[in-house]
């Protein structure tokens, strides 16, 4: 019989930590967050979203990383109705979904770059709070130029100064300056010259013109490679063999010349047009999607990723501009490191001038890209 109570008993109690159990609940909201990039940058993010789920431990973050067609998944989530709560975006495309009203207005919180804030905005009101700022410089090798004894260019050179500096660094085996048919490596060109690619801009003459000066760099001054001379090689590739002695690109490339570069380099600004040295600046940030049930919880990790400390953790990577103020001025960006002249990448904010994005961007950017083919080959 006290056998029959023990096991009565222990069943009993089996019993009430099964129900304890069961009656648990997680109470963690789980916020869905999409984003884009290379293993550099989620080497940064994966730790800065683990510190946020620490300081907030009723919050879970599922992190989707998007490598490649990143868009065109976003697309299909919109479509579907399951879009993350939080979307790292571009100015790019973020007219496409607000335009739709598939996204939530936000405000800020911080010192911003007023060029970013504009960039992430839709018919005057903001989308994204930015991460970073993108726009372009030209990067020269130094070596080269010593060995020729062509003086460094400045920040006052005109488009003149440099074609005549292009031609001095082109030989059999070397070209003056890269040429990519991509209109966002030309828009400088035109830009500079008080035209544009949108279509009332293109027709313009101030930008036929900089369209025929940009051509004549590869086709009548041959100071720029023809595609047959790349041999395969991409513009950076071509740099960094020194086939090239000066590259307009973005931030994106010191990463990769601190890394793999033999040769000492350093950035200029863009050159002087009829209007000035103007580049378009591009932005990249956080949105969060109107479907989002969590949208307190989606907003407080954005908070969080566009704070100053978090903003320096990127700028560490050396792969972008912060687009706030404070965190692209202080040691973690500005450390002493390549290119010399870092600053030139947030003196040319002032300005640069958001790129001119519509609805149908891309296919604008498309047919350009055919009209362009037969003056640039």
């Amino acid at each position: 019989m006290r056998a029959n109570y023990k096991t009565i008993f222990c069943t009993m109690l089996v019993c009430c930590f099964f129900l304890c159990g069961c009656g648990k609940k997680d109470t963690k909201t789980i916020i869905e967050f999409a984003s884009w990039g290379s293993k550099s940058e989620t080497d940064i993010l994966k730790p800065l979203l683990s510190e946020f789920e620490k300081n907030n431990p009723d919050i879970k973050v599922d992190f989707m990383h998007i490598p490649q067609n990143y868009f065109q998944k976003i697309h299909l989530l919109f479509a579907s109705n399951t879009a993350p709560d939080v979307i790292f975006i571009n100015n790019l495309y973020l007219p496409v979904y607000a335009n739709a009203g598939l996204l939530e207005e936000l405000s800020v919180n911080g010192t911003f770059y007023p060029q970013a804030l504009e960039a992430l905005s839709w018919k005057g009101k903001l989308y994204a709070i930015p991460r970073d700022v993108s726009n372009l410089v030209i990067y020269y090798n130094k070596d080269l130029f010593d060995k020729k004894n062509i003086p460094y260019p400045k920040n006052d050179w005109t488009l003149d100064n440099f074609l005549e500096t292009a031609k001095k660094l082109t030989d059999k085996n070397t070209f003056g300056i890269s040429f990519e048919e991509d209109p966002l490596f030309y828009l400088p060109y035109l830009m500079s010259n008080g035209g544009g690619i949108l279509p009332d801009e293109i027709s313009k003459p101030e930008s036929q013109n900089a369209i025929t000066f940009y051509a004549d760099l590869r086709k009548k001054y041959h100071v720029a490679p023809l595609k047959s001379e790349s041999a395969s090689a991409t513009t950076a590739q071509m740099f960094l063999q020194q086939r090239i002695g000066m590259y307009l690109s973005g931030r994106w490339m010191v990463p990769k010349l601190r890394e793999e570069a033999v040769f000492d380099w350093d950035i200029v600004q863009f050159p002087k047009g009829t209007n000035g040295s103007i580049v378009q600046l591009d932005a990249s940030g956080w949105a969060v999607s109107k479907q989002s049930e969590h949208k307190n919880e989606a907003k407080k990790l954005i908070e969080f990723l566009s704070s100053k400390e978090s903003s320096e953790k990127f700028a560490q990577s050396g792969l972008i501009v912060p687009a706030r103020e404070d965190a692209a001025n202080s040691e973690y960006f500005l450390d002493g490191k390549q290119p010399e002249h870092a600053k030139i990448f947030l003196d040319i904010i002032k300005t640069s001038k958001p790129t001119p994005v519509t609805v149908d961007y891309r296919e604008i950017t498309d047919k350009l890209k055919k009209d362009t083919e037969a003056r640039f080959n």
